[in-house]
């Protein structure tokens, strides 16, 4: 496939709530054994895209080290590359913290790209697809941009706050609007744009022309009457990352076997780091329903409807129902959880329950002792 891939970040409106203060929302623990990132940068590469360009708002340090050279994401080095980018000025203020901002100041590496496409897609939208399709269906139309949607019959609940389309007959974007969940179906934009190279370029340019708090959406919304603009929808499973309750509840809902099979796919592989360490050890006192474990966890509790991650110790008398633990959490002896999001590295053991509900989880914060 004949395009470079831009993987954005996430604008204003996306928060993880404790999550993001300690990564972007990218370098975020999902399901158990994977990031964020995964999911879209598997997408590009299963897609042929193989020179990709991951930005990064602040704090990239854990995108860094969980990225690397991306040899786990199928790139060839000697055919592809990956690329970790931001911008290396510090901003006077974070509303100038823009995706458009940050293209300017890693312009060099987008003007050297020999592809004549590009293919940019945030990665707090999580969905399994094939960009080919959607490269193929741009030069069918001969459209200047199409833009990836999604149909929703609940929008009352979910994608709040993200970006909506009205799409004529033809499937052109006629304007973008919000959801704000006072209807219950919608369009909802993935903010994934295919295009020539060149005319991203100049809309980047034109952006920053415009405005210095633009975003390269609000320059495509600018450019509807002077660009040809389709859209194309995306089928199946997609969720939005973009607060707690909504990555609780995206991640509680890949439980269920056949919701999970529309977004892991045998013939689509999720790539990500592997961590070798032992299988997880279940003692004679677990006890365990309706729940996902990864590797190198010791489970001596009750455990019912959770997502654990790596290396995560339950103690004897602990109980965790509902929750998301991640990596390296240890709940000790007696402890109760319920509706729960645990970071990394945290104890929990000298508090007798935490209880949250699904609309409003309990997070306990990275390397927190309570």
């Amino acid at each position: 496939m004949h395009a470079l891939g831009i993987i954005s970040f996430e604008d204003s409106t996306a928060n993880i709530e404790g999550l993001m203060d300690f990564r972007p929302v990218a370098a975020i623990a999902f399901m158990g054994r994977y990031r964020v990132i995964d999911i879209i940068l598997s997408n590009m590469t299963n897609s042929g895209i193989n020179n990709v360009q991951v930005y990064a708002k602040e704090k990239p340090r854990n995108l860094f080290n969980h990225v690397g050279k991306g040899r786990q994401y199928n790139i060839n080095s000697k055919r592809g590359k990956l690329r970790v980018l931001f911008g290396e000025k510090t901003f006077s203020n974070p509303v100038y913290n823009t995706d458009v901002a940050n293209y300017l100041l890693n312009m060099q590496y987008i003007e050297e790209d020999t592809n004549p496409y590009v293919v940019i897609a945030p990665s707090y939208f999580v969905y399994s697809f094939d960009f080919q399709e959607a490269l193929a269906y741009h030069k069918e139309t001969g459209s200047d941009v199409t833009v990836l949607y999604h149909n929703t019959n609940n929008a009352k609940e979910e994608f709040l706050n993200c970006d909506t389309l009205k799409l004529d007959p033809d499937h052109k974007v006629c304007s973008f609007g919000k959801n704000s969940g006072n209807r219950k179906a919608n369009t909802i934009s993935l903010e994934a744009y295919i295009m020539e190279k060149q005319l991203f370029i100049d809309l980047v340019h034109k952006a920053k022309e415009t405005s210095s708090l633009y975003w390269f959406k609000d320059i495509i919304s600018d450019s509807l009457e002077n660009l040809t603009v389709r859209g194309y929808s995306v089928k199946g499973y997609c969720g939005c990352l973009n607060s707690l309750s909504e990555y609780y509840r995206i991640n509680m809902s890949l439980r269920d076997y056949n919701t999970a099979k529309q977004l892991f796919k045998d013939n689509w592989p999720m790539y990500t780091k592997t961590n070798d360490s032992c299988p997880t050890s279940f003692t004679d006192n677990a006890e365990i329903s309706n729940s996902i474990f990864a590797n190198g966890c010791v489970i001596d509790g009750y455990v019912e409807g959770s997502i654990i991650s790596r290396n995560v110790t339950i103690c004897e008398g602990a109980e965790v129902k509902d929750s998301i633990i991640l990596p390296g959490a240890y709940i000790g002896k007696g402890a109760k959880l319920d509706h729960a999001v645990v970071d990394k590295y945290a104890i929990v053991h000298h508090i007798k329950k935490l209880e949250g509900t699904s609309e409003n989880p309990v997070y306990v914060k990275r390397r927190d002792r309570i």
